[in-house]
């Protein structure tokens, strides 16, 4: 019997780390382009998901959402003190939030978002913010831990990338 218990909580552990919205890959290369996919894993205590908003950690250079049937996209950019460079090209604008509205996405289902991104040319962990509003509730995916802290010890952690430094130059 205790075996069977314990069984079940190892198989049952996976399914509650996977229940926050996390990065499906969750390292990439500095400088590259990476296709940032955010899984959504339910909804608000029972509520269909209705929007997902993505909060970028910085500007990148460039940043394209992924269109979904059922779900309108649009993106709010801001201009940069400094320009960014892309493909040798100053960039003066960039986004730095995504949205996506529709669905509805049932609590009982899971869905992914995802966006493709020219990430900064410095290592590092980046923390994107998502907030997910429901037919009713919001869940705030924005906590960020502190020293010494991990994400598991947080209750509703940001998605995490962690960006390892460049080998050579980066191409697309």
């Amino acid at each position: 019997m205790m075996i069977r218990i314990c069984a079940l909580v190892l198989l049952a552990a996976p399914i509650a780390a996977s229940a926050h919205v996390v990065l499906e890959q969750q390292v990439a290369t500095a400088g590259s382009y990476y296709k940032g996919v955010f899984r959504v894993g339910h909804g608000c205590e029972g509520s269909a998901t209705v929007a997902l908003t993505v909060t970028l950690p910085e500007p990148m250079a460039s940043v394209k959402p992924m269109v979904k049937p059922g779900w309108t996209v649009s993106t709010r950019s801001e201009k940069l003190a400094q320009p960014l460079m892309n493909h040798g090209k100053p960039v003066t604008e960039a986004v730095v939030e995504v949205s996506w509205r529709g669905g509805p996405l049932a609590d009982a289902h899971y869905d992914e978002f995802a966006l493709m991104m020219k990430l900064p040319d410095a290592a590092g962990r980046r923390w994107f913010k998502v907030t997910q509003v429901c037919e009713q509730g919001v869940n705030d995916w924005s906590q960020i831990p502190a020293e010494g802290q991990t994400t598991r010890d947080l209750k509703m952690p940001a998605a995490v990338l962690d960006i390892q430094p460049a080998a050579g130059h980066a191409h697309h």
